[in-house]
């Protein structure tokens, strides 16, 4: 049987796994939306059209076409307002000093508005000491077609977020990776329905993911800000969602 959110709020070594935790617990949500949007002005609107629903607000900065420097103040605004995390879904990838720069300087200046960030393994543990001062998710698994982060590769990555629990909070992943309680798990490619899209990304439903797999956060991105009505179809998957991890730690 898998423990509480609450629980393992004092099980983890991470400040900001433990108030995500915390948020979780209190805010009855285990949804993350990934809005990939291209217009800053779209992807601030339905931020806090959908923030009352979430516990995680995942972003891709770099495909804003029109992005302007008082963008994080802005969602920070929106996260403050609707207690949610903002992740920056960068996926860091490069040698220590390189990824320190990417998260602290350049345009986006991600540091400075991003609560968590995450990053592959394949440059070994020097990405972990190059982004230190971030909130850490591992690319331990991924949900597309052909992927080759599985088997002695997702070992790995759970073996350095164990070394280095105080940078790293938890992972991206199909399924639960590590006995620790401290760790958080987030999956992408869920849906309310099995299936798959034309660019080989694989969906799992809710229940599956949750219940079967024994992950913590579900990712949902297109089916619901594409929805005729993105905040219902939200709601829905937070219900779905919270009663699969109900279910789950019964």
């Amino acid at each position: 049987m898998k423990l509480s959110f609450l629980k393992r709020s004092s099980l983890t070594l991470h400040p900001t796994a433990q108030k995500l935790f915390k948020l979780m617990s209190e805010k009855k949500t285990n949804l993350c939306i990934a809005l990939d949007v291209t217009e800053q002005n779209q992807l601030l609107e339905m931020a806090d059209e959908l923030g009352p629903e979430l516990c995680v607000l995942k972003t891709h900065v770099d495909i804003l076409k029109d992005f302007t420097p008082d963008f994080g103040d802005k969602l920070k605004q929106i996260a403050k307002k609707h207690r949610f995390f903002i992740f920056e879904d960068r996926k860091f990838a490069d040698i220590g000093q390189t990824v320190s720069l990417q998260y602290h300087k350049g345009i986006y200046q991600i540091a400075k508005w991003a609560d968590i960030v995450n990053a592959h393994i394949v440059p070994g543990p020097g990405i972990i000491e190059g982004l230190k001062d971030a909130s850490l998710l591992l690319l331990a698994e991924m949900s597309s077609a052909g992927t080759v982060a599985k088997g002695t590769y997702t070992r790995k990555a759970v073996l350095l977020a164990e070394k280095n629990p105080k940078t790293v909070m938890g992972f991206i992943c199909l399924k639960k990776i590590s006995q620790k309680p401290g760790f958080i798990h987030f999956t992408p490619g869920v849906k309310l329905k099995r299936g798959k899209d034309s660019l080989g990304q694989r969906y799992r439903t809710v229940e599956e993911v949750l219940i079967k797999n024994q992950s913590d956060i579900i990712i949902v991105g297109r089916d619901i800000t594409t929805a005729q009505k993105p905040l219902k179809q939200a709601a829905l998957y937070r219900e779905r969602a919270w009663e699969a991890h109900v279910q789950a730690i019964s």
